[in-house]
């Protein structure tokens, strides 16, 4: 008997120690994770974040209690008071998911070096002899291109239908026939180029005569400006609108114009935009913030250094589209599939030179400068190298930092 129970305990130890490794049984109590967060879940970039760290933590075996959550905490010293509080509850990494969160988290790190702090969509992280400060960003400009298709597929049935045309709907083209599209945009931040610039690549990849519009908003969430915004780009003949804001302002007006007669689609961002816009909405570009989140919490929990910079995509699964909408063209799950295919093993590039012209030209150089700036003075903070962005012709987004550096308008796109 006593060799059967020895047996036994040595058994459920081995099948313990065993699922430690993989999915977190037996994860320390101690454990804490504090998260920072510029908004809640009733916003979709936050809600995105909270739902991976959600995931990644009971992948790991970690308990609810074992996150601290701060949230709609603004872009100012109440970030650094929040990273401090946390510390002192004994949190061991300490997560802020905003780009104004950086400079007060990486205060915060100076403090407490025994800390991890990911700061998310950050960029100086690697040049500021932080060793404990991590930039964390997807490479989500791979899902918008993939959300340009689906755009694409979209416009391409119409047209082929004889449903928009020149006739229909004559305020949707430009004076040169092509179709017109529009995109509403935060800021004019690299981050959100980037993001327009692939989603409009998306769109040619299968009708190559559009143009499209950007309306900056200057807000991340602002659920009037968004849909205000949206309703100027349909009035100009915007036949798809897609988005880098936070809210479901310009999904909704989209739907109430489509519901009016106007022939008009959305494409969100970050969260499946369905029930806000049934059947205007085509799909939504998102992150999988769970892949990110689970890595990061491993490697500190095994006392592992976690990458200064990390920025994956579809050969990670951290990128991803949501649910295609009822209205979506015959034969777009199966071109996604090729797309996201491609974009998997590496034989597609969004940025691929050959797709696109800068003033006419080809792109063939893009020197850029690593450094952090303060833009205000001019003064350089910490000191980066400048790399060359063209790589076997293409722009290589993402790979020297994870913040995104795209900061070149295309032909074919105008932003204001």
């Amino acid at each position: 008997m006593f060799k059967k129970i020895a047996a036994l305990v040595m058994a459920i130890a081995m099948v313990c120690t065993m699922a430690t490794l993989f999915t977190g049984c037996g994860a320390d109590p101690n454990f804490k994770i504090g998260v920072i967060l510029i908004g809640d879940e009733t916003e979709g970039y936050s809600l995105a974040h909270i739902n991976g760290i959600k995931a990644a933590a009971k992948e790991l075996g970690l308990k609810d209690s074992q996150i601290i959550w701060k949230y709609k905490i603004g872009e100012d010293s109440a970030a650094l008071d929040a990273a401090i509080d946390l510390v002192g509850q004994g949190c061991s990494v300490v997560v802020s998911n905003s780009y104004g969160h950086q400079a007060f988290t990486a205060q915060a790190a100076e403090q407490f070096p025994e800390v991890t702090f990911l700061a998310m969509t950050g960029d100086f992280a690697g040049i500021s002899g932080l060793p404990n400060l991590k930039n964390a960003f997807t490479a989500v400009y791979e899902s918008r291109y993939v959300s340009g298709v689906v755009a694409g597929m979209k416009v391409k049935e119409l047209l082929e239908s004889g449903e928009l045309s020149a006739s229909t709907q004559p305020d949707s083209f430009d004076k040169d026939g092509n179709v017109k599209i529009g995109y509403v945009g935060a800021y004019a931040f690299a981050e959100v180029i980037s993001g327009y610039t692939a989603f409009y690549l998306g769109v040619r990849s299968i009708v190559p005569n559009v143009v499209m519009e950007v309306n900056y908003t200057n807000s991340w969430s602002d659920v009037g400006m968004e849909a205000a915004a949206a309703e100027a780009l349909i009035a100009n003949g915007a036949v798809i609108i897609g988005q880098h804001a936070d809210t479901t302002g310009a999904p909704s007006a989209t739907q109430k114009l489509q519901n009016s007669g106007k022939i008009c689609y959305s494409i969100g961002y970050n969260i499946d935009m369905l029930e806000t816009a049934p059947t205007a909405a085509l799909t939504s570009a998102t992150n999988v913030w769970e892949k990110y989140y689970t890595y990061a919490f491993e490697t500190v929990m095994k006392g592992g250094d976690v990458d200064a910079d990390w920025a994956k995509g579809y050969s990670a699964d951290a990128v991803a589209i949501t649910e295609l909408g009822a209205s979506c063209a015959a034969g777009t799950a199966e071109k996604v599939a090729e797309v996201e295919a491609a974009l998997k093993d590496g034989s597609l590039h969004v940025f691929d030179t050959s797709t696109f012209t800068v003033g006419g030209k080809p792109l063939t150089s893009v020197p850029v400068d690593l450094s952090f700036i303060d833009f205000s003075t001019g003064n350089v903070i910490y000191q980066g190298e400048t790399v060359e962005a063209i790589v076997d012709g293409y722009f290589a987004e993402s790979t020297f930092r994870a913040a995104p550096y795209f900061n070149v308008v295309i032909d074919g796109i105008t932003a204001k």
